[in-house]
């Protein structure tokens, strides 16, 4: 933080604690969340997230086509869970096979801009991928967005553009503590065991919308995971606290992987990205500010400003995955009796 000019009356902000160490009700002035933008690290940092969204939004189409192709090929639905015969015809399909490669891309660029810059700010600037993805679809399938699925959209987008931008201004890096990393492997073992066991429970009636969300908690845990592991190799901290995190980071990437590709089989791709680029970030920006101290100078308005807004985005995923006209269109299709349906229309339908 830079120090007040003599003569100058600075703006003073309330701050809240995460961490041990800082100062309650410290001292900001415009000139300290300004001055964030001449972080190098920063102005490079968004720009490879960003880029990381476009390869995100590609990738998730094809990958979502090669699916469904799949899926249509095997006579079978993987909406209960995909099978291994369906995950080893995935490895065939040129469209996954591409989706998948364009996904690596994305992760290079993710992991680049996280070495950068701080996880609370490169993280959400994946809910630019949900635009990009739902023109592609809507090209791809015809099924134009509806006011209801575009104002949802809006909510998803529009929550997390004004999170980003509160987070740039007072977003900080601190050194990483090994027992706060303890701490950070232990919430994911217990968070891996309760998603494991409703998922045992509940995935012969499960939607799109229960993997898009244990796919999202999973993720955020990969994101931060991977901050850390980046951040103990730049400053030679390999122990076993860092294996031990690299393990925890591959865990959760691989059971996040699989609950993204069943969610494929059960739901458009953009209410995929829509539930991911909402979910993830703020599970790593909740798990960034209070164990990785990333907020420890974001003032208490600030912060109610990030509850809001996160609060419209993941308003906007659970609108989206009951109003998007291809979700709409498909139970439509299931051979549901509705309380509608006319006789004769019973007996066409026999």
């Amino acid at each position: 933080m830079s120090a007040a000019t003599p003569g100058r009356s600075p703006t003073s902000l309330e701050c809240v604690t995460w961490g041990e160490g800082l100062v309650v009700g410290a001292e900001i002035t415009p000139d300290d969340f300004v001055g964030l933008f001449d972080n190098p690290g920063l102005l490079l940092g968004i720009p490879l997230a960003i880029a990381g969204a476009v390869f995100m939004s590609l990738g998730a189409q094809y990958q979502s086509r090669g699916v469904r192709k799949v899926e249509r090929l095997a006579g079978s639905t993987g909406r209960g869970g995909l099978k291994g015969t369906h995950l080893a015809s995935l490895l065939r399909r040129p469209s996954w096979v591409a989706g998948t490669l364009l996904l690596a891309a994305a992760i290079f660029c993710q992991l680049s801009a996280l070495a950068i810059a701080p996880l609370i700010v490169v993280q959400p600037l994946g809910a630019i991928s949900l635009v990009i993805t739902t023109l592609l679809n809507a090209q791809i399938t015809g099924h134009t967005p509806t006011k209801a699925s575009l104002s949802a959209i809006g909510l998803c987008v529009g929550g997390i553009f004004l999170f980003v931008v509160f987070a740039a201004l007072y977003a900080v890096e601190r050194p990483l503590e090994p027992t706060r990393l303890l701490v950070l492997l232990a919430i994911l073992l217990v968070v891996l065991i309760f998603v494991g066991a409703a998922w045992l429970v509940f995935r012969k009636r499960a939607g799109a919308l229960f993997y898009i969300t244990a796919a999202g908690v999973l993720y955020g845990f990969v994101a931060t995971l991977a901050k850390v592991v980046i951040k103990r190799f730049q400053a030679g901290d390999v122990d076993l606290v860092t294996i031990a995190c690299l393990i925890a980071l591959i865990a959760a990437g691989v059971a996040g992987a699989y609950f993204v590709q069943t969610a494929y089989s059960s739901g458009p791709p953009d209410l995929v990205i829509a539930g991911l680029t909402v979910i993830d970030p703020i599970v790593a920006v909740v798990i960034g500010a209070w164990l990785l101290g990333e907020a420890a100078l974001t003032p208490i308005w600030t912060m109610i400003i990030w509850t809001l807004a996160g609060s419209a985005a993941a308003i906007g995923v659970v609108v989206l995955a009951r109003r998007h006209p291809q979700v709409v269109s498909e139970s439509q299709e299931l051979p549901i009796r509705r309380g509608s349906t006319k006789p004769e229309d019973a007996d066409d339908e026999r």
